[in-house]
């Protein structure tokens, strides 16, 4: 994907999938690229149309949350591009958790039975829900992983403000409620995701993309419970299925690893999960849409004109 350069463009950040061009200080272009990134780590190979599937899902998403709180999103003149309000990030991520699962359960495998300062209930299998979901914050790196932290450290060095925390609190549970409502509504559950907020003035904006396979982790509703009782793996649509290959390729973002091949029948693989969780989110069908550079960049130009 190729670097553009836009009318009054005063800055351009390429992260670990999206390439983010700041236009006259006041909004922000995001292109999500076909990029896959784990443990922190960009893959070597793209995943086809994967950026169209981000953005469509978290335009949708953001749509169907507006009324919970205000978000960054203005409009998406391509099908992998938005355009939104640049907001002053907050350092953390508020990642909250409905399910044992994924991070929270190689914690809690490992003995341990404290995440980000919330205790964890004994007796939990994989997988289980909690009995109410837990906020586990981390902080937001510009390079490198991010780490584990807990809210009283978030508060305490002043990364945000007790009254800031308190609405970001309050807004990831009322966000988590509706996208487990929207899941639920196509069969899955919403098990776990993250929020990213950011400040315009003294407004807290939700900022960036939500409830996609990149920030979340759903399962099937059907057959869940019987799965959970049998002790079998759960089936699910998150990009948690890469991290487990990842790891049993010996992999994990470390010192000296190095990233496992990418078969082309892999790259497909991962490209039709993610276009089935578009489907199955959604609940529409996925229309796949190529468009040249130069398409991409008059378009999200005539868009910015109708912004001035």
């Amino acid at each position: 994907m190729a670097a553009f350069n836009f009318p009054k463009q005063t800055n351009f950040y390429s992260g670990k999938v999206r390439d983010v061009y700041t236009i006259d200080d006041k909004w922000l272009v995001m292109i999500a690229s076909n990029r896959i990134s784990a443990f922190d780590v960009i893959l070597p190979r793209p995943i086809p149309f994967k950026g169209q599937v981000l953005n469509q899902i978290a335009a949708y998403m953001l749509s169907a949350t507006k009324d919970i709180c205000p978000n960054w999103l203005l409009t998406s003149p391509t099908p992998n591009s938005s355009i939104g309000e640049k907001c002053i990030p907050f350092k953390v991520e508020m990642v909250i958790r409905g399910s044992l699962t994924g991070h929270a359960w190689r914690t809690y495998n490992s003995s341990k039975r404290e995440l980000c300062g919330v205790a964890l209930p004994e007796g939990l299998k994989e997988n289980d829900f909690f009995p109410t979901p837990i906020i586990t914050p981390s902080t937001k790196a510009d390079t490198g992983h991010d780490e584990d932290i807990s809210k009283e450290d978030i508060i305490q060095h002043v990364i945000v403000s007790k009254a800031d925390y308190t609405v970001l609190e309050k807004y990831t549970h009322a966000l988590f409620e509706r996208g487990k409502q929207i899941a639920a509504k196509q069969g899955l559950i919403l098990a776990d995701t993250k929020y990213e907020f950011g400040k315009i003035d003294d407004t807290i904006y939700l900022m960036d993309e939500i409830h996609t396979p990149d920030s979340s982790r759903y399962f099937y509703a059907d057959g869940y419970e019987e799965r959970q009782q049998k002790g079998e793996r759960q089936k699910q649509l998150s990009k948690e299925f890469v991290r487990e290959w990842l790891i049993a390729n010996n992999f994990m973002g470390k010192e000296g690893q190095t990233v496992p091949a990418m078969s082309d029948e892999w790259i497909a693989t991962i490209g039709n999960r993610y276009i089935e969780l578009y489907e199955k989110v959604i609940g529409e069908k996925f229309v796949p849409e190529e468009l040249s550079d130069k398409e991409t960049e008059e378009r999200i130009v005539e868009a910015l004109k109708k912004l001035e």
